[in-house]
């Protein structure tokens, strides 16, 4: 995973992990040993490696809450007050000014 979101009820804070390139690598090499048949999974898993590697910390942020939202069965309007209701049911522990971030976060990066 390049980023990892941790929330709290008082803020919020990113702690960027950068072991995509560790992955990217890894991938590579088996992309190089692979046979035929494990060739076109394994350029799939390169191509998402390296898309996640270029994303911004707020593009993993509205990643995360479309994921949270998805996990929930939440399948309405992202920007809505039920998204919002939804997002803070999921994750009991986030604030409402947390979530309300996240959430303009998401409606600013659609997917």
């Amino acid at each position: 995973m390049n980023g990892m979101t941790g929330l709290t009820r008082s803020r919020t804070f990113v702690l960027r992990l950068r072991d995509s390139d560790a992955i990217s690598e890894a991938l590579s090499r088996a992309l190089a040993a692979a046979p035929e048949e494990e060739r076109p999974g394994l350029e799939r898993a390169l191509a998402l490696a390296g898309s996640t590697a270029a994303a911004s910390e707020d593009e993993l942020c509205a990643r995360w809450v479309r994921a949270r939202l998805a996990d929930a069965g939440f399948t309405g309007d992202i920007a809505s007050m039920a998204a919002l209701r939804a997002l803070r049911k999921a994750e009991r522990g986030l604030g409402l000014a947390t979530a309300v971030e996240l959430q303009k976060k998401a409606v600013a990066h659609p997917e």
